[in-house]
């Protein structure tokens, strides 16, 4: 198994309930964000990176990614009859993705700042990690209510509470998936084993980030982009 992760996983199966009228014929990685797809703002800078292998995962309303995407280097994972749910989407995907640890990457926001794959790869230690958070200041997750998801100790070790917002993007050892017994789960069944081994870690994203799982994201995530190229 190889220490250093090569693949991204993409989530791009979900209903995007949140986005309303908007994803009544086409998912929500499909929204467009300042002219262009949510997806391909993901796409940029996982391509930037560079990794052996990218994954999409699919299952609402498919076809316009399928469309979108046909002729790419994209792999797609597709879920039917039910949708899997990350941790179960992953498992099922594992087959594109290869061995070793990946990438898993939210299709619903945009950043501003430093690669975050290139930032993530850079303190990953898989000697003392079996996942690593990518998370923000609560002042830096625009479009992003509540309190926050993780603490991280003096030394990154993580716990769970109100305190960073986690981005949606991580590397993750895939091990462990294959000893959880349901077809449709979360990841955090996962974080939650690795959390009771003291191997989930988190570290803070120096740039910003934007929460595109609703409409009035959109526009928070334009008027970002918008400050960034100034």
């Amino acid at each position: 198994m190889r220490d250093h992760p090569r693949s991204v996983m993409l989530f791009a199966a979900g209903f995007g309930t949140r986005m309303g009228a908007l994803t009544t014929a086409q998912p929500k990685p499909m929204i467009p964000v300042a002219g262009r797809p949510l997806i391909d703002h993901a796409l940029d800078l996982v391509r930037a990176f560079g990794p052996d292998r990218i994954v999409a995962n699919l299952h609402y309303k498919p076809r316009p990614l399928i469309d979108h995407l046909a002729g790419s280097e994209v792999i797609l994972s597709h879920e039917t009859p039910d949708i899997l749910e990350t941790g179960g989407g992953l498992r099922a995907a594992l087959p594109h993705l290869g061995e070793g640890p990946v990438f898993t990457m939210n299709t619903d926001a945009v950043w501003s700042g430093p690669n975050p794959l290139t930032l993530l790869a850079g303190a990953w230690a898989p000697d003392r990690m079996d996942a690593l958070l990518l998370c923000l200041p609560r002042e830096n997750a625009i479009g992003h209510t509540g309190p926050g998801d993780f603490i991280p100790g003096a030394d990154g070790q993580a716990a769970r509470g109100p305190g960073l917002v986690y981005s949606g993007l991580q590397i993750l050892k895939t091990d462990l998936l294959h000893d959880i017994p349901e077809t449709v789960f979360s990841l955090n069944l996962l974080w939650d084993r690795m959390l009771a081994d003291n191997r989930l870690f988190a570290i803070p994203y120096p740039g910003k980030w934007c929460d595109v799982g609703h409409p009035e994201g959109i526009a928070l995530a334009e008027d970002m982009l918008k400050a960034r190229d100034v």
